[in-house]
């Protein structure tokens, strides 16, 4: 019996053991002896009303077996040979097909009624494995067996991966390797099971999943839209999490993806696409680019997103919105690596159409709800039709497509049953019209299904007439084409964005203005009050507006009649990287994001508080509660002046600011209001490098001509007061740090500074005054290869180091007093030599001799173990700004770093997790 048991705790059937046992029946019988004798006969009883039963229904099966044919005979005979136990096993079973209703499966359960001697429950190795055998062997007769929780499966209300033609696993290889393992019958019987698969398109398995405890079907086919912020946040397994974006790609568009009594939105920031609730404050972010996101789209119902990149090793990665993953991925769209130039997807999410970013650029269409690799079709432009850089499918057909460059529009026809794209771009010039036409903005096709619109620089709409052969072939009657017909001149003002919604054609400009058109092109209503920036991006509400009731406050249109003007809501995305929520019933407008709209080279943490303050060259200082995720305050500094580096000192109540002109601000933490009278204007180049002393008594700069500057707090009528002290051009080449230290022998600040001219530079301010900035000494730090970096080394040892990383990859120990190199180590290898360097703080004392090295390089981030002993498993890096990473600040309590983007005009906040380090 122990055997039994075990087998029982396994999940593995009992009648294969036993067969495997030849002692088995001798301790059953030697059982059976001394069990009670009222049992044995009530199992005889049962026995002969088991034969009694049998003979009843066989008259049935011959009739059930003649209607049901050949075929059926065959299996139904299968069936009942393989669910029939010999008289001696300890189970019993009784089946009989024909007492199944073939459109419940949980009948077949319930006639599926196992027997044990002892009274003990029945096994449900066995019943699982007989659940399975007769489901497959009822799929083999093609019997459809539909229950109401696979009704509900099957067509859910949300549009589900499958009914896109994909065929998906819903259940993990190795979950359904280790199912079939327990569902494999006994020896000696027909294996027939395996030849039926499992999991069938479009149907799922309902009962043996749910014995085995595997999902019914993946997250992605049975997801709603909540659940992509509901999902548990596991502890990550890695060194350096991404857990907020500031700042986003303002070039490229914003989606409105939730509506209702969300503000959900999606935006790009450097190489991660964001979905960002703006109600709940949370991101979740799409990662998986190598390189910056060039362009994305995403479907009319708000599900699938498709994201592309531009550079080595591009990728198209198509997303489910609800629940954040990657349901498909092409690697190889374009084998140059020039990346993708415009993207788009049809209306019912079927084909997805790209154009590269070559020089002779190619138009591909991809069946990606088939998992394949290669497009469907492709199709090489000329170079003379200019840079294609939008591309849209028309809404009513998913074989018609249309993009524009600058000065050429293309209309596409694709042949699906020879795969063949065909197009048609007719020159247009100023003689076309007699009129200047301008450069083409956007295309789109007009409502009346016979034209197309493509908007220009020019404020006007090129009117183009489409012309579709009768046959389905493109060779029989000619090919498709278009012909200019009408040019209109709607507006003076640039027309930036051309769209449609419900029976409008909607235009967004370069002064901020949205106008909404009709059919015939007559205006209906439009916006113009709210004095916004040129208008990048219109994306509107998934869900209708709802019909004017007494308490609606729609505007009137332009109409004689002034019938309310009903037009879904949108969320506006404006050049000045602002994105705006409009609720058109009371016309309300209100901010959702106001993000730099310029490269973003300065940050720095609080030394105490959870703050981080942001610099841009557009001249605005944004500062935010990293840890709530909050915006505080901020600051925009006159035209001219872009914020090129930031420090908060030692006591957290100062910053400084350095500009790209040259100025330096002395500003107020917590206001951001001037601490002195003048911004000091010594230099007319952009300062690099703003740092203070420990006791705040004087701040250095370094600016892009080689020059040192230092700055002095007086006392004056009982007020600390800002001076400038001296500045020297110390360096030949760019500066590349500058730290202040402690004397040894003192409490008394020293400075450094390290340029690329591979020299060290002490200064001595005690003896500095006035224009005169005295040099201690001056050390050769290499030969061959040039510093990148500096930074004091933590007090491990009782020797004081300076650590400086070279472009050789190499990191070396400076002895702090006498400059002599104590040892040359192999720092991180991860592509490009450091950057920047930061020592991990730490809170308590425990800490203090387990200590970590923040780094950066080009592209990356990275995290190292200390002390540096050139071991390459004590680090680890990840991609954080592709296009160069400008700048890395760290939080006062160690748990976060930041990392700004330059270019990309975005700030990414990474979680560091410390037990995810390599072991020592």
């Amino acid at each position: 019996m122990s055997d039994a048991g075990e087998t029982e705790e396994d999940g593995e059937t009992v009648m294969e053991e036993k067969e495997e046992d030849p002692n088995y029946y001798a301790e059953v019988e030697s059982m059976q002896q001394e069990s009670k004798e009222d049992d044995t006969v009530a199992w005889r009883d049962s026995q002969e009303e088991g034969e009694e039963k049998e003979k009843k229904e066989e008259a049935v099966r011959e009739e059930t077996l003649e209607k049901a044919g050949a075929a059926q005979e065959e299996v139904a005979a299968e069936v009942q040979e393989e669910t029939t136990v010999k008289p001696q096993d300890t189970t019993e079973t009784v089946v009989s097909l024909e007492r199944f209703t073939l459109t419940d499966p949980q009948s077949v359960m319930s006639e599926t009624s196992p027997k044990t001697r002892g009274g003990g429950e029945p096994k449900h190795s066995l019943q699982s494995e007989l659940s399975s055998s007769l489901h497959s062997q009822l799929e083999l007769l093609d019997l459809e067996l539909t229950s109401p929780e696979e009704q509900q499966i099957s067509s859910p209300k949300s549009q589900s991966f499958s009914e896109l033609g994909d065929d998906i696993d819903h259940v993990p290889q190795h979950e359904l390797g280790q199912e079939r393992r327990d569902l494999e019958p006994e020896k000696g019987e027909t294996r027939r099971e395996k030849r039926v698969s499992y999991l069938t398109e479009g149907k799922t398995e309902v009962q043996p999943e749910a014995e085995a405890g595997i999902p019914k079907d993946s997250l992605v086919s049975t997801t709603t839209e909540d659940i992509l912020f509901q999902k548990d946040e596991h502890a990550s397994v890695c060194p350096l999490t991404m857990t907020w974006s500031f700042g986003w790609n303002s070039s490229l568009p914003v989606y409105y993806i939730r509506d209702a009594n969300q503000r959900v939105l999606l935006y790009a920031s450097a190489h991660t696409a964001v979905i960002h609730d703006i109600f709940k404050n949370t991101q979740h972010h799409l990662q998986g680019h190598p390189n910056v996101i060039s362009c994305f789209c995403i479907s009319e119902d708000r599900r699938w997103i498709a994201t592309a990149d531009k550079g080595p090793k591009c990728l198209i990665i198509i997303w489910d919105s609800f629940t954040g993953i990657p349901v498909h991925t092409i690697f190889d769209s374009c084998p140059e690596g020039h990346g993708i130039r415009a993207i788009a997807i049809s209306r019912d999410a079927r084909y997805l159409a790209t154009i590269s970013d070559a020089e002779i650029q190619k138009v591909s269409i991809w069946r990606w709800t088939l998992a394949v690799e290669t497009p469907a079709c492709t199709l090489d432009l000329p170079k003379e039709y200019g840079f294609q850089n939008y591309l849209t499918f028309n809404p009513t057909n998913n074989k018609e497509l249309v993009s524009n460059s600058k000065t050429q529009a293309i209309y596409y026809l694709w042949y699906e049953e020879g795969d063949i794209l065909t197009h048609s771009a007719p020159l247009l010039t100023e003689k076309t019209f007699n009129k200047l036409v301008g450069k083409f903005s956007q295309s789109v096709f007009h409502l009346n299904l016979t034209q197309m619109l493509s908007a220009t620089m020019e404020g006007k709409l090129v009117v183009w007439d489409i012309d579709r052969p009768p046959s389905s072939g493109p060779t029989s009657l000619g090919l498709p084409y278009i012909r200019p017909c009408k040019l209109v001149h709607l507006q003076k003002e640039s027309i930036t964005v051309l769209t449609t919604v419900d029976s409008y054609i909607v235009t967004g400009d370069a002064k901020g203005h949205i106008k909404f058109y009709d059919h015939t092109l007559s205006i209906i209503h439009w916006y113009s009050h709210f004095k916004l920036s040129s208008i990048r991006s219109l994306s509107f509400s998934k869900t209708p507006a709802t019909p004017p009731t007494e308490n609606s406050n729609y505007p009137p249109d332009c109409t004689l009649k002034g019938d309310p003007f009903v037009v879904r809501n949108l969320v506006i995305g404006t050049s000045d990287a602002t994105v705006y929520h409009l609720t058109t019933d009371g016309t309300k407008l209100e901010k959702l994001l106001v993000e730099p709209k310029d490269a973003i080279c300065a940050i720095s943490c609080h030394p105490y508080q959870p703050l981080i303050a942001i610099g841009s060259f557009c001249g605005m200082i944004k500062v935010w509660d990293y840890e709530r995720k909050k915006y505080l305050f901020s600051r925009v500094f006159e035209k001219g002046l872009g914020v090129q580096s930031l420090t908060y000192n030692p006591e957290g109540a100062l910053l400084g600011a350095g500009f790209t002109e040259g100025t330096v601000y002395i500003l107020d933490a917590m206001s951001l209001e001037n601490e002195i009278p003048e911004p000091f204007k010594y230099s007319t180049t952009s300062v690099t490098h703003i740092s203070f002393s420990h006791d705040s008594r004087y701040m250095a700069t370094a600016d892009v001509s080689f020059t040192v500057a230092v700055y002095k707090v007086k006392v004056k009528s009982g007020q600390r007061v800002w001076e400038y002290l001296a500045r020297l051009r110390s360096h030949r080449k760019s500066i590349r740090s500058l730290l202040f230290g402690v004397h040894l022998d003192s409490s008394e600040p020293r400075l450094l500074s390290l340029g690329r001219d591979r020299l060290l530079i002490e200064y001595r301010l005690l003896k500095s005054y006035r224009d005169h900035l005295e040099v201690l000494d001056i050390h050769r730090t290499d030969q061959g290869s040039y510093p990148t970096c500096m930074i004091w080394y933590p007090p491990l040892i009782k020797e004081r180091f300076l650590i400086i990383s070279n472009s050789s990859y190499k990191v070396k120990l400076f002895n702090s007093t006498t400059k002599m190199c104590r040892k040359t180590l192999l720092g991180p290898v991860y592509g490009s030599p450091i950057e920047q360097i930061q020592i991990l703080p730490v809170k308590t004392t425990d800490e203090l001799q387990k200590r970590y090295l923040v780094f950066i390089n080009t592209d990356k981030v990275g995290l190292q173990i200390l002390p540096i002993d050139g071991n390459p498993h004590k680090t680890s890096a990840i991609i954080c700004h592709p296009n160069g990473v400008a700048g890395l600040a760290l939080a006062y309590d160690g748990h976060y770093a930041f990392t700004a983007g330059g270019p990309d005009r975005s700030v990414l906040q990474w979680e560091i997790n410390l037990r995810s380090t390599p072991a020592r």
